[in-house]
Formats: C-alpha cells, structure tokens, sequence
C-alpha cells in the first residue's frame, strides 16, 4: 500500500500509466464529482479494456522548497579584524553557499541587543553595531539576490530585552503608556508561578514583579495591548520594506503561552494562532510573498493550526530527533508513513498551504556530529535522509564540515572554522572553541578539495536535490520492501509528473533487495544518482554498498 497526505490546494490528481504516459485533472474537479483524490491502486481492479495499459492514480503532495542555512553572524567570518563576525562577512561568503547549493539564509538574531546571542532586543529598528550598518545588510541582501539566496531574519516578538527603553520607563513609572505593553503586577500579588517553560516566570522589579517566561532579562510583551499589536507589524513591515524575504519567528507558541497550566489549553493555543494570522496579514500588505517559519516545539495537533493563513513552515522538532537516532541506530525510521500522517494534518489544517521543514540540528541543540558521537558515516547518513525528504530542509552553520558542539548554547554556537590554521584570515575569535579547538581537518580549507570529504558529501546531495525535480518538490510515498529489510530506508519521491526511489543503506554492511514495480508507480529501472558508485542493478536485484544512497528512475 502506498501512504501519503491529503491533497493539496490546487494539486493535479494524475492518471499515471506504467508506460510513462499522464493524463491529468484537477482536485478541484475530483472534488465536484465527489471524489476523493486518493491513491489508486491499478492491480486491484479497474481495468480499462484488452490492449490498453493499467494506470495507478495518486494525489501529489507537493512541496515546492530549497536548503535554507542558519548563520549565527558573530561566529561566522570577521572582516573588520575585531574578532567578532559581521554581515559584510556573510556577504564574502555568498560564494561559498551558492557552491554548496543553499537557496536561502536565516539570520539569527541582527537587532541591538546586549547580549552575545541577540534573543534580548534593544531597538527592533537598528542593526546590532557589532555586525554592522544597515547599509551592509542591504548590500548582503543585495548580493544574495543577485547569486538567487533569499535571506530571512530572526524576528523576536514574544519578548525585548529588560534594557528596552519600553521596558525601563514602564517598570519605572506606572502612569508610563508603556506599562500595559508588558505584564506587571504588584509584587504581593498572587500569581501563577508555573512557567511554561519550567521554573518561576515572574521577576522582582522595585515593588513590582514582570513576567518574562525566558529569562529575567526577556520581559515578554502583553498582546492584549492592541498598540503591542501594532508595533510587533510595523516592526515586520520595516524589515520586508528594506529587502529582507520573511522571517524565523522565535517562541511562536508563547504568544499567550507562558503559564504550564494553559500553555496546551484551547484558549491560548487559539490565541496564538489569532495573533499569527493577524502579523501574516499584516506582512502581505507590504510583500504578499513574505515567508514565514515559526518555532513551534510540539506535537502535530498544536503546530497545525499555524498553518491556517499564519505561517508558512514550522521547524519538524521531532522529525530531527526520528533522523538521528535511525542514523546513529543505523535502522529505518520508516518516514513515509510518519511523514504522510503528519501532512495530512497539516493539510488539514492549510488547506494545502504549507511547507514542511526538516533539520537535523539547531543553535539550541547539541550538533549533529557530538550527538552521533563523531561517527562520520553516521553523520553522512544523517545528511542523506535530510537532504531527500519533502519540504524546504534547514541547515546550521558548520554541520557541513562536521562541526562538534554540545550544551551550554555558547558551545553549540563557536566560531566556524574556515581554515587549517585557526589564524587564518576572517576567522572569529570572539570565543575560544571548546568542542573545536584544533580541528584543522574539520574545516572548510581541508575539505574543499577532498571528493570524499563530509562537505562535498553535503554539495553532492544539495545538487541532486535541485536537479531532480521530485527531490525538490515532491511529496513522499512508502514503498514496501518484500521482505522487509530494517537496515534499509525506502520510499518514493514525485512530482505530477515524475517519480524516484530513495533507497539508504543505513548499515555498514553491503546490502540487498528485490525490487518489485508498485501498481501505483510502475517499475524503478535505472540507478539516476548514487553516493557510492558499486551500487548495481541487476534486474530488480539492487545491491547498496555500506553507508550509501541510490536514487533509481
């Protein structure tokens, strides 16, 4: 049986015959017959006469994407000698992303803030000084365009920064228009002290106390204040009016989430989506196209909903967790089947409007190659499954080259290593690395011209994905093996009109398996793409040599 999503908003139902011919008509369509755009599986009936081939019709869950790369500005490359990166940085390095095959860059936080990681904002209308002018962003963004990058920023709306001049005239004087723009309280007061991010979220202010969920010095913002409301768009218009393409947008769920107690409630959850959908309207007024991607670390049922006309994307959390431990285990995850159930909430949801995206690692977690314990084939696979899945996959800085890193968040956020030397030209010294220090090998230098080098692994799949047309776009069906094999992840990936098959060997074993033609989508003849060229087809007999990948045709 193949599983798969609902179908999405505007997606051809495809007659799809095994000779390769198609004959399509719309969902819309299907939906006025009363039928359900459904897959259909040609060997259980329905034949449509002697002499004329059987068809296998599926609905296509496409997912229009790129590679997106996260960049933490201060660790990525200084070009003003102070140690510490810029955006004039990012911008010398737009070559090297376009030679990996990146289509987008998430900035992490650029606004003055105080703090080294700029979750904290000081002024939502200033670029931090410490990477530059506005000037350099609009040159970066200028360049990126030219070379087809989108760039997005981290936008931080749940919270400023306890130094904000909002904050400070509101926390000293009571009469200030600024005091209902946050949530303060006397300090005798009786309180919900259950964060929704553990601990007690309020915090001690003369004789007054704040609620800041994060931290004392993140005072989360009141949006029941409609001049709150007002700003948080103005704010995103200002940034999409000086060329950025949309924004990551941090603590999305905490909106209105900040006690344990309700976080998951109804009520707040359906605040939170309310409050999105109103930013998204706001943003299409200045730039229609605008992405939005939002953190939102929970279970399907609670993402979804931020998909009905609020955001575009939101980081799959749980699908990062599946990825690594299938690697590390060396055992399928079995993400067709994972993958179909999630999208068809999210379908649901979007009414066929949204964008999964994959990752394997983030700035708030342990990188990737200290979370497999420095297995390089382990961290190769791990790459292998991101880089073939539906959606728009999200990269961090350094998981290229294999970059360690582990808690506290300063060390999973070092320096990127560009050269042998770690005094090579550009390189940010604003932290002494921990996880990397002397890693020469670990570098951009050492690996360029290594065919065989984690980063070229990483730019050979970065090509495919944008050469194939289904890895780029499509959605993703399963494909049973018979027998199963445990050590091998299989399943389709098409478009309306094309179709592949991933198959990963996981394992370090060379491994077998009896390709037989599913109804639905006819026979995988020909090996398209492999990582490791004693992958062979011999009829429907496919041998996948150790930690490896095929994509057949």
């Amino acid at each position: 049986m193949i599983a798969m999503g609902r179908k999405r908003l505007g997606a051809l139902l495809c007659a799809l015959t095994l000779l390769g011919t198609t004959a399509c008509s719309s969902a819309e369509e299907a939906d006025n017959r009363g039928d359900e755009p459904a897959v259909q599986d040609a060997a259980a009936g329905g034949t449509a006469g002697e002499g004329t081939p059987q068809t296998a019709a599926y609905a296509v869950d496409e997912q229009p994407g790129t590679v997106f790369y996260e960049i933490f500005v201060r660790s990525f490359y200084d070009t003003d000698g102070d140690g510490i990166g810029d955006l004039n940085g990012v911008t010398a390095k737009l070559d090297y992303l376009e030679e990996l095959g990146v289509g987008g860059i998430w900035l992490m936080p650029i606004n003055a803030s105080p703090s080294y990681h700029g979750y904290d904002t000081t002024d939502y209308y200033a670029v931090n000084p410490d990477y530059g002018t506005l000037d350099d962003l609009k040159r970066l963004l200028d360049e990126a365009h030219k070379r087809g990058i989108k760039v997005i920023m981290d936008l931080v709306v749940n919270h400023s920064s306890s130094e904000h001049p909002w904050f400070k005239e509101a926390i000293a004087d009571a009469g200030s228009p600024y005091r209902s723009w946050y949530t303060i309280v006397p300090s005798d007061e009786k309180v919900d002290a259950g964060g929704a991010v553990d601990g007690n979220p309020w915090h001690a202010a003369g004789g007054s106390k704040y609620l800041g969920v994060f931290w004392s010095g993140m005072p989360d913002f009141n949006f029941d204040e409609p001049k709150v409301r007002e700003e948080m768009i103005k704010i995103g218009q200002y940034w999409l009016k000086q060329g950025v393409d949309g924004f990551r947008l941090d603590a999305a769920k905490h909106i209105y989430g900040d006690f344990k107690s309700t976080v998951a409630s109804p009520e707040v959850q359906a605040a939170n989506k309310t409050w999105w959908q109103e930013f998204r309207a706001g943003m299409r007024e200045v730039r229609p196209e605008a992405y939005l991607i939002g953190e939102v670390w929970d279970s399907l049922a609670v993402i979804a909903p931020y998909f009905d006309n609020a955001l575009d994307s939101a980081f799959h959390f749980d699908l990062a967790d599946r990825l690594l431990s299938a690697a590390d285990g060396e055992r399928d995850p079995d993400l067709a089947f994972s993958l179909g159930r999630a999208y068809g909430v999210y379908e649901q949801s979007s009414g066929g409007n949204f964008v999964d995206a994959p990752f394997l690692s983030n700035h708030d977690q342990n990188r990737v190659m200290t979370a497999l314990g420095g297995n390089a084939e382990h961290a190769r696979m791990a790459a292998a499954l991101l880089l073939t899945l539906p959606g728009t996959p999200y990269l961090y800085y350094g998981e290229e080259i294999g970059m360690q890193g582990a808690k506290p968040d300063e060390y999973i956020r070092e320096p990127m290593i560009w050269y042998r030397d770690p005094n090579g030209e550009g390189q940010t010294t604003w932290e002494r690395s921990r996880h990397n220090a002397g890693a020469g090998a670990v570098s951009v230098e050492a690996q360029t011209d290594d065919e065989a080098s984690l980063l070229n692994h990483y730019r050979r799949l970065i090509k495919w994905r944008g050469e194939e047309p289904a890895l780029r776009d499509g959605g993703i069906a399963e494909y049973k093996l018979e027998p199963a094999n445990p050590k091998l992840s299989v399943y389709v990936r098409m478009t309306k009109t094309e179709r592949v098959l991933v198959v990963h060997n996981l394992s370090g074993e060379e491994q077998t398996a009896d390709l037989q033609a599913p109804a639905t989508f006819g026979a995988f003849a020909e090996i398209a793409r492999a990582t490791d060229g004693a992958a062979a087809l011999d009829g429907s007999r496919l041998t996948v040599p150790a930690y490896s990948t095929v994509i057949l045709r």
